[in-house]
């Protein structure tokens, strides 16, 4: 068992933040855009779109909206190209920080993620400068609705997990290699879980604490303007923030 995840308190508190500004659906709307025009319109034949029209149901995104996005990305109407940009960089006091970004302007998008570090007391860095401090994994999370403990290990196991908590009340934390994320969310759904989110995460292998009140006042500006950015899909972190009562 893990102690709790403060991966998933980096999580949530993202999509708390994009769910008040509406911006959900706009960064799941271009993952799928991407996807189609890649793979194809057909989730049968296009595995990663069958992961992204999941992920956007369990973010109670309208079937309808889906639909029209795939099809729009699918049809010669849609002129967007979305280039996928990875940023790396410091937040207040060393804090490591990943951007994940697709745009259609790179030059916009670098000039304002460049902005956000320096105006929260950070500094955008170059490529490989913090991602060795963190690894790919695949985190799922599961609704704890009165589980038992013995059953969720034996199922999560027997889809490829590598690890589970259930010391929140509320969800179940599950972690596994990347490759097996889309095997461990469709056994676990079969066997009747509710799968609140399925993906793969950069995960520290450090943290890094903040004592000062106005380090810690910046580093939550930083990732609240990120996160508000149509253009950054995902930001990660190894700030050690305080855990939830």
């Amino acid at each position: 068992m893990s102690g709790h995840s403060k991966w998933n308190n980096i999580k949530r508190k993202k999509e708390a933040t994009d769910a008040i500004k509406g911006k959900i659906f706009t960064k799941i709307g271009r993952e799928i855009t991407v996807c189609v025009k890649e793979g194809g319109p057909d989730p049968s034949s296009n595995a990663k779109l069958r992961d992204l029209i999941a992920k956007a149901k369990s973010n109670n995104v309208p079937n309808d909206n889906i639909d029209r996005v795939i099809k729009k990305a699918a049809g010669e109407g849609d002129k967007n190209n979305y280039e996928s940009i990875v940023y790396e960089g410091y937040g207040p006091c060393g804090v490591a920080v990943i951007v994940e970004c697709l745009t259609d302007n790179k030059n916009r998008t670098a000039g304002n993620v460049r902005h956000y570090f320096d105006k929260f007391g950070g500094n955008l860095g170059t490529s490989g400068c913090v991602s060795f401090m963190f690894s790919e994994k695949g985190v799922l999370v599961l609704e704890n609705n009165g589980l038992d403990e013995d059953q969720v290990m034996e199922d999560c196991f027997e889809f490829d997990a590598d690890d589970f908590s259930m010391d929140d009340e509320e969800v179940i934390e599950v972690s596994c290699a990347p490759a097996a994320l889309r095997g461990l969310r469709e056994g676990l759904t079969e066997k009747g879980y509710n799968v609140l989110s399925a993906e793969v995460m950069q995960i520290p292998s450090t943290y890094t604490t903040l004592d000062d009140e106005e380090a810690v006042k910046k580093m939550n500006l930083l990732l609240e303007n990120l996160e508000e950015d149509d253009d950054v899909q995902n930001v990660f972190h190894n700030w050690s923030m305080p855990e939830e009562d």
